[in-house]
Parts: structure tokens; C-alpha cells; sequence
């Protein structure tokens, strides 16, 4: 499957629910931490992480100013949500490639690179606040980063299943596996992002590149 047709099947944001809030359609009932994310999002995107406060937020949601804090108890606390959510998708996408037992391990190894880079294209905003040294430099987010090594022991886990697969020892460790992947797909995602490899084709056949060359490492 190519990168582009994996855009083409993402939704538009991961954070959709089925009725959303706004300052027209204010907040009524469901799950007001979920409808908070969303709205967060939309602000984020719009007018970066700068235009975001607790107070505008509960105003687009349709809520009292103090319902935010239930939730969350500073801004930070509502961003390092909002980028837990993205770690969360990405290990929701990881363990369907793990735990599908019908698909072959080269087939998760792709759905594992192409999926990552697709989730970092599409939500580039949410992407660089995941990766961003607020949070991985705060002390406090022990949860967040908690759930951001959890999704990349799922890459480890990969390469586990190769090693296993083979029955003998790969040519380098599957941790180091992992790390060498996701530092080139992180890369990968940032050039993409800055716009430097501007052309999805160019992306796409990119992307096989690295699928192939970790390919070669497991042989």
C-alpha cells in the first residue's frame, strides 16, 4: 500500500467524535475530556499551541471556565493530552500489525513505516508537539512519556518477531533495530514536514527505500 493511499484512508483527525462542540453548537452531553482534545486540536492548527488557553477552550467547547480543570489541571497538562493521543493511535496501528497472525512480517514491517510517516503527515501540528522538548523536557509528564516509550517498545517488538521468525539472532539487536527506525522515520517525517521532500511520490519511494534497507539488516 503506498503512503499516499494511506493519506487517502486517514481520517481528517484523529480526535473526531461523532457530534463535535463549538461556540454555535455548545457542548451538551458524551465525553467532555474527548470533546476538549478536540477542540484543542482545532485551536492548535488554527493558531498554534500560542492561541491555545483553558479559557478560549471551554468558550469554543460551550462550557463553564472551571469545567476544563476536571480534566486538566494547567494548559500543559491538556497538551501533553493531546499529544498522548497521538502516541496512542500510533500503538492502536502498531498492534494491529502485531497481533494480525495472517500477515506476514514483511507486511507489518511496511504497515509500521508507512503508517508512522502517514500519521506525522497528516497531523503535523500534533506531530511536532509529540516530539517537542516541552513536554520530553518536563519533568512532570512522567504519564506522557510513559505512553510515548510504550509505543516504541511496539517497534522493538516487531523486530522481536523477526528474530523469532528466524530462529537465530539477527545481525543487530532488535532494540537497536527499532531505535535506527524510528530516528530515520522521525527524520523522514521532519523533512517532509519543513517541506524540503515536498512530493509525496518522492516520500513514497523514499519510505520503500528505508523498508528496503531495514530489510537487509534482518537478513
Amino acid at each position: 500500500m503506498t503512503l499516499n493511499r494511506l493519506i487517502n484512508l486517514m481520517p481528517k483527525d484523529p480526535l473526531d467524535l461523532p457530534a463535535t462542540a463549538s461556540a454555535n453548537h455548545p457542548y451538551h452531553h458524551g465525553n467532555l475530556r474527548q470533546a476538549l482534545l478536540n477542540a484543542s486540536m482545532d485551536i492548535i492548527r488554527n493558531q498554534g499551541i500560542g492561541g491555545l488557553s483553558l479559557r478560549k477552550l471551554a468558550e469554543v467547547v460551550g462550557v463553564s471556565r472551571t469545567a476544563p480543570y476536571h480534566h486538566f489541571k494547567d494548559k500543559d497538562a491538556l497538551l501533553a493530552a493531546v499529544a498522548a493521543q497521538g502516541f496512542a493511535e500510533l500503538s492502536q496501528l502498531l498492534n494491529e500489525a502485531i497481533l494480525d497472525e495472517h500477515l506476514p512480517l514483511s507486511d507489518k514491517l511496511q504497515q509500521a513505516v508507512m503508517g508512522y510517516l502517514q500519521f506525522a503527515i497528516a497531523h503535523p501540528t500534533q506531530y511536532e508537539l509529540m516530539f517537542g522538548q516541552m513536554l520530553w523536557q518536563d519533568s512532570k509528564q512522567t504519564e506522557f512519556q510513559r505512553t510515548a516509550k510504550d509505543c516504541f517498545r511496539l517497534y522493538v517488538k516487531i523486530f522481536e518477531s523477526f528474530e523469532q521468525h528466524s530462529q537465530q539472532s539477527l545481525n543487530e539487536s532488535p532494540l537497536r533495530l527499532a531505535q535506527v527506525t524510528w530516528s530515520t522515520l522521525h527524520g523522514l517525517a521532519r523533512l517532509a514536514s519543513d517541506g524540503i521532500f515536498a512530493k509525496k511520490d518522492d516520500l513514497d519511494d523514499i519510505a520503500k527505500t528505508v523498508i528496503k534497507q531495514i530489510e537487509s539488516l534482518l537478513a
